[in-house]
C-alpha cells in the first residue's frame, strides 16, 4: 500500500471517529450518521490496498 493511499484511509477513519463522537455529543445523528460513514469509507479504501498489496507479492 502506497503511504499516501495508507494516510488518506487512516484520515477518513479518524475524522469520521470525531464526527461520529461530536454528533453523539451534540445529538446530532446527522452528523452521527456522517462520521459512521467516513469511518466505512477509509476501511473500504484500506481493504481495498489490502487486496491490491496481496496480488502485488
Amino acid at each position: 500500500m502506497s503511504t499516501e493511499r495508507k494516510i488518506d484511509a487512516t484520515t477518513d477513519d479518524v475524522k469520521g471517529k470525531v464526527k461520529e463522537g461530536v454528533g453523539h455529543v451534540t445529538d446530532d445523528k446527522k452528523l452521527e450518521t456522517e462520521g459512521k460513514g467516513d469511518q466505512a469509507k477509509g476501511k473500504i479504501k484500506q481493504a481495498v490496498e489490502d487486496v491490491k498489496d496481496a496480488f502485488k507479492k
